[in-house]
């Protein structure tokens, strides 16, 4: 099983979690953590070269 994909079962279940939480602040700390956790695994995937990097986009200046 690829890293991104644990990332990404931990991302799973932290939404379980946060459907079960008892209170708001217990659900919302499930939340970000899932929310990490899905950013954990995109990030895994564009280090083992699966996503490609984002084209950074240059301003062109425009002379008047």
């Amino acid at each position: 099983m690829k890293q991104s994909d644990i990332f990404r079962d931990n991302a799973d279940n932290c939404l379980q979690l946060a459907e079960r939480a008892e209170g708001q602040p217990a659900h919302n700390r499930f939340s970000r953590m899932a929310d990490a956790w899905t950013a954990l695994a995109k990030e895994q995937d564009w280090l083992d070269g699966e996503v490609p990097p984002v084209a950074v986009r240059t301003r062109q200046r425009q002379d008047a």
